[in-house]
């Protein structure tokens, strides 16, 4: 009989989201100000596990609705994303399916990691943040931002921070007036005030972010 991963690490839910906001807005008032045009921001969950890492990998370097577009026809293509069937397709149906050749081959080498034990999506819950983010950058095709990404949305870790997001540093240029687009050394140096609710800041950023009309209108 396996055992149950439990998950003793710090997550983000509803009611800590609105007191992490609180608290950042009282410290910072270019965040006070975002929260207070366009209020707390969504806590954008996601379900942890095989399905959500696949799709984070399909939103790579894309928007997140080319991402959902991508996901959507993996599911046509093989059923229910599991490791199994996503392993059993083979690397020229993924590519079928609209996939490109490198992220075919990663989605791919992750579902074969699974299916053969060498490595498991809910051991991630017992895990350091720091732990968590190198089990995922061992990963195939798994770079910073996918680990920091998943960590943020799935594990809903507080204090998180994608540094290699680009929405991310184009909502701080712009609600911090900075003079140009922050890479992530200085984003990680922006990010450091925030402490120990990063991924909550990262969230506020975001949503002012995706309150420009036209970023709605075209999915960010």
């Amino acid at each position: 009989m396996g055992t149950r991963s439990i998950d003793m690490r710090p997550r983000l839910d509803t009611e800590s989201l609105a007191l992490a906001s609180a608290e950042l807005t009282r410290r910072d008032d270019r965040l006070g100000a975002i929260v207070e045009r366009h209020g707390i921001p969504p806590l954008w969950a996601r379900r942890p596990g095989f399905p959500t890492l696949v799709r984070v990998i399909l939103e790579q370097q894309v928007s997140l609705a080319s991402g959902r577009a991508a996901f959507a026809r993996l599911e046509a293509a093989v059923g229910a994303v599991t490791p199994e069937r996503v392993a059993a397709a083979g690397p020229a149906r993924l590519r079928s399916a609209g996939l490109t050749r490198q992220k075919a081959a990663y989605v791919r080498g992750l579902a074969l990691a699974v299916a053969r034990g060498a490595f498991d999506p809910a051991a991630l819950a017992r895990m350091t943040d720091d732990e968590a983010r190198g089990a995922l950058m061992a990963l195939h095709g798994v770079g910073r931002w996918t680990a920091d990404v998943y960590l943020l949305m799935a594990l809903r870790r507080p204090d998180v921070w994608p540094s290699g997001d680009l929405a991310l540093a184009t909502a701080a240029r712009e609600a911090l007036r900075l003079r140009a687009l922050p890479g992530a050394a200085a984003l990680d140096r922006l990010g450091e005030r925030w402490r120990p609710y990063r991924a909550v800041a990262a969230r506020i950023l975001w949503h002012h972010y995706l309150s420009t009309p036209r970023r709605r209108r075209n999915g960010a």
